[in-house]
């Protein structure tokens, strides 16, 4: 049972992750084209869906399954846990920081550039290099 689990956890970290790393990149297109209101019409209806039907599920998917995971292996006073937990946390601050961005730009009020949303697509991946360092390597 305990790897059937792992295993949902995994596809749900990626699955969401997929989230995290593509829907800044449809910011930084709607950003930049947005003298195409065609165009633009058709990404925010992308960033919706994305966020919504694929980033939340994911990611409470992750969170819960996660949750399970530390019960059952008994890691809750494992240091590199909470360290693991911070980031977990900060990513999930920066999710929701990414749905208040959406909804800006969904009302046409974003004035973020493209190359803000470019180096805020790096967020995930930090964030990403410290949770799986800490679950990999164990090093507190």
């Amino acid at each position: 049972m305990y790897n059937w689990l792992l295993w949902f956890h995994v596809i749900s970290f990626i699955s969401w992750f997929a989230v995290l790393f593509y829907l800044p990149r449809l910011f930084v297109y709607h950003v930049e084209n947005s003298d195409n209101k065609g165009f633009v019409e058709v990404v925010k209806i992308q960033e919706m869906k994305l966020f919504k039907y694929i980033g939340v599920p994911a990611m409470w998917a992750t969170l819960l399954s996660g949750a399970v995971l530390i019960y059952l292996g008994g890691w809750m006073s494992a240091p590199w846990l909470h360290v693991k937990l911070l980031f977990v946390l900060l990513l999930v601050i920066n999710f929701y920081s990414m749905n208040f961005y959406r909804k800006q730009l969904l009302e046409d009020r974003c004035t973020k550039s493209g190359k803000f949303f470019r180096m805020y697509n790096e967020v995930p991946t930090l964030l990403m290099l410290v949770i799986v360092a800490m679950v990999v390597l164990k090093p507190f």
